[in-house]
């Protein structure tokens, strides 16, 4: 007997989705984290009337079209699996920006199905709302990627073992501060893709391999100095910080005034560093700042840390 979803026709919800830090410099599509700060909002409302409706309150000019639309896209997939009929009404407002690398197709998309699986009384697991969301993914980008979705969704830090089967591993890491800086350029995803290499030379794959584990030993460990020595990345970086401006220089400079490391968060544009105290983040924040005022370039900058929860319910009061 199939069992069916419990839902109540006009009851709405209001969550916000993280943004995320996607491969962690050496962890290309398997690793990522979830920030506390910035945040989408979404408002779902679930309805007899079957499909589903996007409205947008931000100013981002994004398709309502649920086939063009990533959170749309991820919602599709869920009904589908559905043993009745469901509508959702969404109106979403991002503060994620896109293209900015922080993950804010995966919001979007995580955002959705974690909201309409609260509005069906928890009637899909974890790994299946990440499934869904990967529809959205592989609307933006081309390709069915995870490192945004799970963190979005599980919070904290988590390693994709693989995606085909779906194998998510929820990584415990100490405190961390995590500053960003977005310059306010875009860099598509499906392009930062194009241009990578197909092929390496097995020194790399064996150097980056090094780091991919010494990173997971050095979060489960909490050893802040191993989570430093292992922030390299020999085979995407070096490619994709040429689409950066200013990239190298806010590397050295935050390297050189304490930062454990970082890199390019995602596809870029957006560079983050992470540090052990928070006096240090801070100042790393005005080495950004200044970075990109001397190249007349205007950026965003967060300071922030880790989220342990994903994308969580905001209370209408808080609305």
């Amino acid at each position: 007997m199939t069992i069916q979803p419990i839902y109540t026709p006009g009851q709405s919800i209001t969550v916000g989705a993280p943004a995320t830090v996607a491969n962690l410099v050496c962890g290309f599509d398997i690793l990522g984290l979830a920030l506390n700060a910035p945040q989408d909002i979404l408002t779902l409302t679930i309805s007899d009337e079957p499909g589903i409706r996007i409205r947008h309150t931000d100013d981002y000019q994004l398709p309502v079209a649920p086939s063009a639309n990533v959170a749309g896209a991820a919602l599709l997939a869920l009904l589908e699996t559905l043993p009745v009929p469901v509508g959702f009404d969404l109106v979403a407002h991002k503060h994620i920006k896109p293209g900015s690398g922080l993950g804010s197709s995966a919001a979007s998309a995580a955002g959705a199905v974690v909201a309409a699986n609260l509005l069906l009384n928890d009637y899909f697991s974890k790994p299946d709302l990440v499934r869904f969301a990967m529809h959205g993914e592989k609307l933006a980008s081309g390709v069915k990627h995870a490192d945004n979705i799970t963190p979005c969704i599980y919070g904290g830090v988590t390693l994709i073992r693989s995606v085909f089967p779906l194998d998510i591993v929820p990584l415990d890491a100490p405190p961390l501060f995590v500053t960003v800086v977005h310059p306010q350029i875009e860099v598509r995803t499906a392009d930062a893709r194009q241009i990578l290499k197909q092929q390496l030379p097995l020194r790399d794959a064996i150097r980056q391999w090094g780091n991919i584990a010494g990173l997971v030993a050095g979060l489960l460990q909490k050893d802040y100095a191993l989570i430093g020595r292992s922030l390299e990345d020999v085979i995407i970086e070096p490619v994709r910080s040429i689409l950066i401006p200013g990239f190298d220089a806010v590397k050295q400079q935050c390297i050189e005034a304490g930062a454990l490391g970082g890199g390019i968060s995602g596809s870029g544009p957006s560079v983050f560093m992470l540090s052990e105290a928070e006096h240090t983040a801070g100042q790393l924040e005005r080495i950004m700042q200044e970075v990109y005022a001397k190249i007349g370039l205007p950026c965003k900058t967060y300071v922030t840390t880790l989220n342990h929860h994903g994308v969580t319910v905001i209370p209408p009061s808080s609305i």
